[in-house]
């Protein structure tokens, strides 16, 4: 991955911890190391006083009343959106569809423009290093329309095999849906190639962009996807809000994913006329102060600056690589050149639950599992890893006594 310079001068990670009060928290007498980043965020306090504050002075439904309280919280709320088009770059507020989350925004891709344009014998690609949200619904919609779904597989290294991604490209093929960055693996994907080659047939692509959105900067006019899609959580925003982007001219093309209040525009017992972008997709009374948050956290990524927090990262990654390397006994699972800020690894003969509840002692908090990437697991003959996935946060000493922990793990189960 290609990164700018870090200025440490500008870059005061001390001072960013200040901004998250649970990393204050004392876990088993010892101060937290958050390493479960790639799980969630945690949320600095403009985002806690961001809810806070729409409970407390704003609460009121959207959309649907005349009254200050709903008016105003109208604005905040389109206001969200609209400094989500401005992050990623939509050309327009429109194409902004808030969602519970990543999960949520795949299953409408599929259940509607799955829907509408697969038929029996038709194709769906996705790669090897999929979360199981951007299988299990083609898998769903596939069943259905009596379509194949077919995988890119990938290296050792764990970078997708390109050459075989373009064998799979066929007349047959409808749509391709693949992770922008591996949650279990860290790896950075060549988009921007996977999408040239799918448009050379005219085929739609959509990007998993969950663990993308919090590490890289993301331009989705540059990119040209169809579809993107990605969650609050992962941004240092609230759980339970996410968001689907998606080209206006498609969208319009797609119809609905659920029916009910505000996503129409007229209805009688006969039929049902349908509201316009954004809102023919929102139906129902939205995560309001979810979005609202999200919209925080935006603000809040925007002035540290995504290539700042990219800079640090990667920073943080380099040290963590080189330092995790010379344990003895200890294999990382992901080492593509184009990586994000996560190490996923196997212990001989530690099972990497046991890894992650010793950590905890430590006051260390891990992932261990399989990652909701079970096929990924499959490819590389192991049960599941430890993780460790690193934010703004995160420093060099929390590398380090990550490193003991580890060490200590080591010589207990020797």
């Amino acid at each position: 991955m290609k990164t700018e310079i870090l200025n440490k001068n500008i870059y005061d990670v001390d001072e960013i911890r200040k901004d998250f009060p649970i990393l204050k928290t004392l876990v088993h007498g010892k101060l937290l190391c958050y390493l479960d980043n790639a799980a969630t965020t945690q949320k600095p306090q403009s985002v806690i006083n961001s809810d806070v504050n729409y409970y407390t002075h704003l609460n009121s439904n959207v959309h649907r009343g005349v009254h200050y309280l709903s008016e105003t919280a109208t604005k905040v709320y389109e206001d969200s959106r609209v400094k989500i088009q401005k992050f990623i770059n939509a050309s327009s507020e429109k194409e902004i569809i808030f969602t519970r989350g990543t999960t949520e925004s795949i299953n409408l891709v599929a259940q509607t423009y799955g829907r509408s344009v697969l038929n029996e014998g038709d194709e769906i690609i996705i790669s090897a290093m999929e979360h199981h949200s951007n299988i299990v619904p083609w898998q769903l919609i596939a069943k259905e329309k009596k379509a194949i779904i077919k995988v890119i597989p990938i290296t050792d290294k764990g970078d997708l095999i390109l050459d075989e991604y373009k064998k799979l490209l066929s007349p047959r093929t409808k749509i391709v849906s693949v992770v922008y960055v591996s949650n279990s693996l860290g790896t950075i994907n060549d988009v921007e190639t996977i999408i040239s080659l799918a448009h050379e047939r005219k085929i739609p692509v959509l990007l998993d962009a969950a663990q993308a959105v919090n590490h890289l900067p993301v331009d989705v006019q540059k990119l040209d996807c169809e579809f993107l899609a990605f969650s609050g959580h992962k941004l240092y925003g609230p759980t339970g809000i996410g968001v689907l982007y998606g080209k206006k001219e498609i969208l319009d093309s797609m119809p609905p994913y659920q029916g009910g209040g505000d996503m129409i525009s007229k209805v009688t017992f006969e039929e049902t006329t349908f509201n316009a972008l954004p809102y023919k997709f929102e139906a129902g009374t939205p995560n309001i102060a979810g979005s609202i948050g999200f919209g925080s956290a935006i603000d809040y990524v925007n002035s540290i600056g995504i290539k700042n927090i990219a800079a640090h990262e990667h920073e943080i990654l380099e040290y963590a690589t080189e330092e995790i390397s010379h344990i003895n006994g200890l294999r990382i699972i992901g080492q593509s050149d184009n990586k994000c800020s996560l190490i996923s690894f196997v212990l001989d003969n530690v099972h990497p639950h046991d890894v992650g509840t010793f950590l905890d002692f430590e006051g260390i908090a891990i992932r261990t599992g399989h990652h909701c990437t079970q096929p990924l697991m499959d490819r590389f003959s192991i049960p599941a890893t430890s993780r460790a996935s690193f934010a703004l946060y995160n420093t060099k000493q929390e590398v380090d006594i990550l490193v003991a922990g580890i060490k200590k793990v080591i010589e207990v189960f020797k």
